[in-house]
């Protein structure tokens, strides 16, 4: 879009413009600004910083399947387990890991050896068995965010399902603690607390 502005000398320096050109002349410089200003801006595209360096690592929209071609819910983030999948990460009574599959998992207990049975694991769903000497516990739970605390003493433990966060919980005196937390998608995340 184009103005062309006509100006008028009379005597004396004397400008005279045409009616209403001065305020176009202004609207167009606040839209000039406002463009320029649209171009740069920060590194961010909707709150996420953008990615530098290798062009396959940058972010890219997936595709939904829906008619609307709505981008969908974000991916979720890694889940949190400082240990991988490594069930040896817990043979000292201190790990944090991720279990998709049936697996046994010995750890030091406040009565000697130990050990976790994870005896069904699926989506928002896992069961599990503690052997700690002579004694055995088992927790299970299913649903969306559900999970076990298990409590192991010298003489017996407890057992709490339901609600559960993936966080590590809090060491308690002479006691090893298991978090249990049934994942969406068939992982779940066991923390082994000691210290």
């Amino acid at each position: 879009m184009m103005t062309t502005m006509t100006s008028v000398r009379g005597t004396r320096g004397a400008r005279a413009q045409q009616p209403g050109s001065g305020r176009t002349a202004a609207v167009m410089t606040v839209l000039a600004a406002l463009t320029v200003a649209g171009c740069g801006g920060s590194d961010t595209t909707d709150g996420v910083p953008s990615h530098r360096g290798n062009p396959s690592a940058s972010r890219s929209a997936q595709p939904s399947g829906s008619p609307s071609g709505d981008l969908g819910a974000p991916a979720k983030p890694p889940v949190p387990a400082a240990d991988g999948r490594d069930v040896g990460a817990c043979a000292d009574g201190d790990c944090a890991i991720a279990v998709s599959e049936r697996v046994t998992v010995g750890f030091k207990g406040p009565a000697g050896p130990a050990t976790l049975t994870v005896n069904e694991i699926g989506p928002n769903k896992i069961t599990y068995t503690v052997r700690s000497g002579n004694n055995r516990s088992q927790g299970g739970a299913s649903g969306p965010g559900q999970g076990c605390v298990t409590v192991l003493r010298d003489h017996g433990s407890s057992n709490s399902c339901g609600r559960v966060s993936t966080t590590r919980p809090a060491a308690q005196p002479g006691a090893v603690v298991i978090l249990m937390a049934a994942g969406e998608d068939g992982t779940a995340i066991l923390h082994i607390v000691s210290r």
